[in-house]
């Protein structure tokens, strides 16, 4: 079996984290979806899974952060290009999504910064390793 990554996150409002998910570009998967989670594909091998508060507690060892004014954690997703980043976030941006930062490069990276409803971060970026410091 081919290893994959499940990213688990508590969200407030379900759908219309299933919505800023599917403007960045993850594709939902409803055979492992139902009203209080949404598998949202990234990759062959690489998924999110946003849950309801009650749903996450399920598998919840400690309380559940508030993301919105404490990070848990930082999440990154590689990009083909920089213009493939900035639609990304754009996407992002018009159905609610924060961008907390400006662009940042680093000559062989360009990065940019977007939360989810719940404060969630999330670093789009494109990285040029011909131009990485020898």
């Amino acid at each position: 079996m081919t290893k994959q990554i499940f990213i688990n996150l508590a969200v407030n409002d379900l759908q219309k984290s299933m919505m800023f998910y599917t403007a960045l570009g993850f594709i939902n998967n409803p055979q492992f979806s139902d009203d209080t989670a949404k598998c949202m594909v990234w990759s062959d091998s690489i998924f999110v899974m946003i849950m309801t508060h009650e749903k996450f507690n399920v598998f919840a060892t400690k309380p559940i952060a508030d993301t919105k004014t404490n990070l848990a954690g930082l999440f990154s997703l590689s990009m083909n290009s920089i213009n493939e980043v900035n639609n990304t976030i754009e996407n992002g941006l018009k159905v609610g999504g924060i961008e907390p930062a400006p662009m940042r490069d680093y000559g062989f990276m360009q990065q940019r910064t977007i939360e989810d409803f719940d404060g969630h971060t999330w670093e789009i970026f494109y990285m040029d390793m011909s131009k990485f410091p020898q």
